[in-house]
């Protein structure tokens, strides 16, 4: 029996989501699909129980792009989907960083939240629908959840504001701002912008949070209606008085700690040794004569990692006064470095504290960007930033396994920061790509990578339009209203803290803005002293870097391939390119260059070798050439009939030397003046209507003007005795001019005349 579909809709913006349930995975905790227009996404929510020995919450979030849902076929070998696409893991991350924080704090079930693409119209995007779909999933499943959250996008077009803008849209807007939140507050933030001042964009986070209120009241329509009721869960929380005692036997000691200046190692050695003093104490076996009652190993590090993080924010909120001493708005040390790498394009070292990124730039040709095989209109990238974190830079030892989301998320993250400063195509024909290597982490390493990246860029003389900083700014509040925003956070502070917000910008406004809160959501209030504050941490960023190198170099590295731009008709790419691409391949191989042909005619011709470069432009320039009459070339024999040789006078261009223009002499048999491949000097005679071209070879040798050519031409083309009789001329006088070896006028070795 078909069961029943319930269907919810909603106006958000401009456009109607519509929320399905009832159909689809009907043994999952809970499932729905989510669609506009003709995108659609389905989203799967389950429950498991607790597996043995985990002291975290087993949360999995995962979506998969599905490429039938666009018409589209895998472009791998297999033909199917295989590891997550870079767009499917940031659309992952993007929808568990709001659903996170509103699960209660201790539980220990396994929950997993999958989507997939159903339908992409190639209109609107995806993954916002993808957030709205899971938080509906878990609303109407049996998974205990503090929901809903709902998520909108907001571009700017022409200064007008757009909710969940189109593809179209957003190639024309100069943000790109997507937010999810409660009711009364906003959860999570991912914006890329284009020089975008602060109150531009406290206006876009406050027009977000007032749009996703349509779709929180719908995901609790729908929870009333039609939702399962919550299972209990299991919690792993300490016991009260486990919390209690080992917050007295801490206290004292860890403000001790911290009563001086820490740095990384010494805090969480400081810590480590404390906790296995408590330990020792704690879980010793009880006896008549110790009033201490024994409690589990898990419980007493779970209360001592209770007892670190209020002694933590107790000194922030109350003193000021942070692990390392700081102010809340003081940023750590920073000294910058160029030209680390030799033969890299571009290098730049940025440490700001215990954080050390080392980035370094590469400049390819265009055919070098990079091919999406994705639902995005968008299929190729020349701008790439790549993010590594390896386990040296916090001191750690662990088996590599390729790179994390949050590698991904990072490295997307400095890029989208970057984006907007990167010189157009038109201006700057490169493909670009950036690495960052994390060699030190102790907080804010993907701001780091903004900064060194910089500093690569402008080593490498790519003519950015402004520099970019970044700083990653905390937040630290208590259940009275107090609270403190911190800038320049490090590890411990993003660890403890309740707020993780990263701002990357130039001089004049942001280009790009990460939030992931661990409460129940930010103030406007909170976001607007956070921007400020962030402003003023970029500026003075900014400042330190400049001092290092404060303009982008004038020329680039001795080894960064030289590129030079050539315009051809559009109707000569093909002569260009060559039957299975041959004649671009021998051009490549013989003046070791690299050649990228656009569309409208545009070549671009890269190389570090001058001369092969220039060679290669050469023969590039010579297919825009049309004959010119009169005008004397030196071509290649491509074919011979009985009646005369056809030269190719320039690239993918021939014409017809008749036999009777071949020599000075009567020629019986072509072959007894040129073969294939031979190379010889001729003249453009005549050019008919239809394009055809007529060439002299004995117009050269002569010396002919072109109308001497001409009328000599004419001549022959009409009847001509038989013997050594020229179109009427006596036997060896030619055109009147004496005999013998003088050919009017002139002596014979005009062969290579131009």
């Amino acid at each position: 029996m078909k069961p029943e579909v319930m269907r919810y809709s909603t106006q958000v913006g401009t456009r109607i989501v519509t929320f399905e349930t009832g159909k689809l995975a009907h043994q999952a905790g809970g499932a729905v699909t989510i669609a506009t227009e003709e995108s659609i996404v389905f989203a799967a929510a389950t429950m498991g129980g607790v597996r043995d020995g985990i002291d975290f919450f087993p949360l999995s979030v995962e979506y998969e792009e599905r490429l039938y849902a666009g018409g589209k076929i895998p472009g791998s070998f297999f033909r199917r989907e295989g590891r997550p696409s870079t767009d499917a893991v940031l659309t992952a991350r993007l929808t568990d960083r709001p659903l996170r924080p509103l699960f209660a704090h201790g539980m220990r079930n396994e929950v997993q939240v999958m989507m997939f693409s159903i339908s992409a119209d190639g209109i609107n995007p995806l993954d916002i629908l993808a957030i709205n779909a899971a938080s509906a999933a878990i609303m109407i499943s049996d998974i205990p959840w503090n929901g809903p959250v709902g998520a909108v996008r907001i571009g700017r077009v022409n200064g007008e504001f757009v909710v969940n803008p189109t593809f179209a849209e957003i190639e024309k807007s100069d943000l790109d701002l997507r937010l999810a939140g409660t009711r009364d507050a906003i959860l999570m933030v991912e914006c890329g912008a284009d020089e975008i001042p602060e109150d531009a964009m406290v206006a876009a986070l406050e027009l977000g949070h007032r749009s996703i209120q349509p779709l929180i009241d719908l995901q609790l329509q729908m929870q009333a209606e039609i939702g399962k009721p919550k299972r209990e869960a299991s919690f792993a929380n300490a016991a009260d008085e486990t919390n209690k005692k080992v917050f007295e036997r801490v206290n004292g000691p860890m403000n001790e700690l911290l009563d001086k200046p820490l740095s990384k190692a010494e805090f969480y050695g400081g810590m480590d040794a404390l906790l296995s003093e408590v330990l020792g104490e704690m879980t010793a076996p009880a006896n008549e004569q110790s009033s201490t009652s024994t409690a589990s190993v898990k419980d007493i590090k779970s209360a001592f990692a209770e007892a670190e993080g209020t002694v933590v924010r107790e000194r922030i909120l109350s003193m000021g006064k942070r692990p390392d001493g700081r102010t809340p708005t003081e940023i750590r040390p920073i000294w910058c470095e160029v030209e680390i790498s030799p033969r890299a394009h571009g290098s730049g070292l940025f440490t700001r504290g215990e954080t050390q990124v080392l980035t370094l730039a590469t400049l390819g040709t265009l055919g070098e960007a990079q091919e999406l095989d994705n639902l995005s209109p968008i299929n190729t990238k020349r701008y790439m930033h790549h993010y590594n974190f390896p386990p040296y830079s916090t001191g750690e030892v662990k088996p590599l396994r390729g790179q994390s989301r949050r590698e991904i998320g990072h490295g997307a993250l400095a890029e989208r920061a970057l984006e907007p400063v990167i010189p157009t195509e038109e201006s700057f024909p490169y493909t670009l790509r950036l690495v960052s290597e994390v060699l030190a982490s102790n907080g804010s390493s993907s701001m780091a990578s903004v900064c060194g990246s910089t500093l690569a860029l402008m080593d490498a003389g790519v003519p950015i339009k402004a520099p970019v900083a970044g700083v990653a700014m905390g937040l630290v509040t208590d259940a009275t209203g107090r609270y403190k925003i911190l800038t320049d956070i490090q590890g411990t502070e993003d660890h403890l803290g309740d707020m993780d917000f990263k701002v990357a910008g130039t001089k004049d406004g942001i280009t790009a803005l990460q939030m992931d809160i661990k409460i129940s959501g930010l103030s406007t209030n909170m976001m607007k002293e956070a921007l400020a504050q962030a402003q003023e941490a970029r500026l003075f960023i900014l400042g330190k870097m400049l001092e290092t190198i404060a303009e982008p170099r004038t020329s680039l590295k001795p080894h960064a391939p030289r590129i030079i731009t050539v315009k051809i008709p559009v109707d000569k790419i093909g002569a260009l390119i060559g039957p299975g691409g041959k004649n671009i391949r021998a051009l490549q191989e013989e003046t070791k260059v690299k050649i990228d042909v656009q569309e409208d005619g545009t070549v671009y011709i890269a190389s570090t070798n001058g001369v092969g470069a220039e060679i290669a432009r050469q023969r590039v320039e010579a297919l825009g050439e049309t004959a010119e009459l009169g005008r004397i070339y030196t071509g290649k024999v491509v074919r011979i009939a009985d009646f005369g040789a056809f030269v190719e006078i320039v690239p993918g261009l021939d014409g017809l030397v008749h036999i009777s223009q071949l020599d000075s002499e009567r020629v019986n048999k072509v072959e007894d003046i040129v073969n294939m491949g031979d190379e010889i000097t001729v003249m453009v005679t005549g050019i008919d209507p239809a394009g055809k071209i007529r060439l002299s070879r004995q117009a050269v040798l002569e010396g002919w003007t072109l109308q001497e050519a001409q009328e000599r031409d004419s001549r022959k083309s009409g009847p001509r005795p038989g013997g050594g009789d020229r179109g009427g001329r006596p036997g060896g006088d030619r055109g009147g001019r004496p005999g013998g070896g003088d050919r009017g006028g002139r002596g014979g070795g005009n062969e290579h005349r131009r």
